[in-house]
């Protein structure tokens, strides 16, 4: 059936319409848009990892506390970044949480995983102290390598208007 003559306006271009440029893919699931998705995440996670790694360093915490408390503080710490930023955009507290839960869970899980990973399996770094090249090496390193796979677990997820896609609505 020709669905044509029931159309009176101005034909539908959908290569136009704002947003929906490629039906396959959500609008904004760009490289750009995944590395400022990942960058907002690594933040977050890097101030909670790095101050759960400092104090439980600094007060002669095991490995296994130690890494509980930074991981932790790295999904409090990202998660609050989002928590934050939608609240400013008038969401209300119930939302906002969820808002951040759903934006942000995969991809610190992810950078948790990675980082955490490397750390743990870096001779040595796992005993390093905070004055030692090896811990600073280590942790960063973790992070640059996270990054690199974080990046396009988040394009992925954005593309399926999943993770950062959920925030963008609050922009």
């Amino acid at each position: 059936m020709d669905h044509s003559a029931h159309h009176t306006g101005p034909a539908h271009d959908h290569a136009t319409h704002e947003g929906h440029a490629e039906h396959g893919e959500h609008a904004g699931a760009t490289w750009g848009t995944a590395v400022k998705a990942t960058l907002h995440c690594l933040t977050g996670c890097a101030i909670g990892e790095i101050l759960g790694m400092v104090i439980g360093t600094a007060l002669l915490w095991g490995n296994v506390p130690t890494m509980v408390l930074a991981i932790a503080l790295a999904f409090l710490f990202g998660y609050s970044f989002t928590l934050f930023a939608v609240r400013r955009a008038g969401l209300d507290l119930k939302t906002a949480i969820k808002v951040a839960l759903a934006a942000d869970t995969v991809s610190i899980a992810v950078m948790e995983l990675v980082d955490n990973a490397i750390i743990a399996l870096t001779p040595d770094a796992m005993d390093a102290h905070l004055s030692d090249g090896l811990f600073w090496s280590a942790l960063l390193g973790g992070f640059a390598v996270a990054f690199l796979i974080t990046t396009p677990v988040n394009k992925w997820m954005i593309g399926r208007g999943k993770g950062h896609a959920v925030v963008h609505a609050y922009h």
